[in-house]
């Protein structure tokens, strides 16, 4: 993975509607019939202008959002801005550096098929409309932390992974499950670097699957994911490192082995499968101590699996410690 220093430019914003408001604001806007674009919020308050990366007037899905909050989960710190949020990406498709959000407008998200096969009780292949809205949809504002230390607080719209699990009908064998993202030359260039291995694969455990926060992403900020963010549908880890969380799935496989991950292909020495969030263990090129919230040169204290600890801290108890940690 390259490794970005802070940027020369500077963010002149801090990131922040206060959480209550936004959701104030959002119900306002759902009771006067206002949707789409007007849920969003920017962090000073108004209301973001259509723009060519993040409008989705013209995706099929517009009509499932906003969706429901579900209050359990808070966030605790202010909302990122929408602008940085959706601005400021990492998808290697589309390549190695964060302005990829116009390029990947190219992305073909519909129609999109999903393709789950391995130990199921029968393979198949779903169109992601129909797989979509049979699932109970909900917005979680969640953390995210990138390996990269910089962290952002979102509203994401989606489902649990768990309802996802339940549907593929996994077999008693399976033990892990492998999710893959779309590989097209046409539409990304990324793809054409041969140092890695293509197509981005990622993976958890069954058990990680089914804990509560394990979260399938199609909704940011009141709206379809955007395409620079994943769409149509994304993994969301928070208690992981943000390259866990694999964007634009086609594929998903539960297996008996445990699958080799994209970067732990790439850097093993680097990467790991686990990759939960600890300040305690430093990449090798530098610290995890602290990470910076993006839209802001704020740098805050790391926490041990994100602060997430009391819903998945019991999926290693049982593990040894380097196993819960970085690698």
């Amino acid at each position: 993975m390259i490794y970005l220093k802070r940027p020369g430019w500077h963010l002149p914003e801090s990131t922040a509607t206060d959480e209550q408001v936004y959701l104030n604001r959002r119900q306002w806007l759902k009771k006067m019939g206002i949707g789409g674009i007007a849920s969003g919020v920017m962090a000073s308050g108004m209301l973001y202008a259509p723009s060519a990366h993040a409008d989705a007037s013209l995706n099929p899905w517009k009509d499932l959002y906003p969706v429901k909050n579900n209050p359990k989960y808070k966030g605790e710190r202010e909302l990122t801005g929408e602008r940085y949020a959706t601005t400021y990406n990492n998808f290697y498709e589309f390549g190695s550096h964060k302005s990829i959000a116009n390029s990947a407008q190219k992305l073909r998200i519909s129609p999109w098929q999903v393709r789950i096969e391995g130990l199921v009780e029968k393979p198949m292949t779903v169109d992601f409309d129909k797989l979509v809205r049979q699932m109970p949809l909900e917005e979680r504002i969640l953390r995210h932390r990138c390996v990269e230390t910089w962290a952002m607080t979102v509203p994401w719209s989606g489902f649990e992974m768990k309802h996802l699990v339940k549907f593929a009908k996994p077999l008693s064998s399976a033990r892990y499950i492998s999710f893959e993202t779309l590989a097209d030359g046409e539409t990304m260039p990324g793809i054409s670097q041969p140092w890695h291995p293509w197509p981005y694969l990622e993976g958890v455990t069954v058990e990680e699957a089914m804990n509560e926060l394990c979260f399938i992403a199609t909704g940011l900020y009141g709206k379809p994911i955007p395409k620079q963010n994943g769409a149509p549908l994304r993994l969301v880890l928070p208690w992981k490192y943000g390259f866990k969380s694999i964007k634009s799935i086609v594929r998903i496989q539960f297996t008996k082995d445990r699958p080799v991950s994209f970067w732990e292909e790439s850097a093993p020495k680097e990467y790991g499968f686990w990759a939960n969030v600890n300040p305690e263990v430093p990449h090798r090129r530098w610290s995890q101590a602290s990470e910076r919230l993006l839209g802001s040169n704020e740098r805050v204290p790391t926490r041990l699996y994100n602060g997430y600890e009391e819903y998945v801290a019991g999926l290693y108890a049982n593990m040894s410690s380097d196993a819960r940690l970085f690698m």
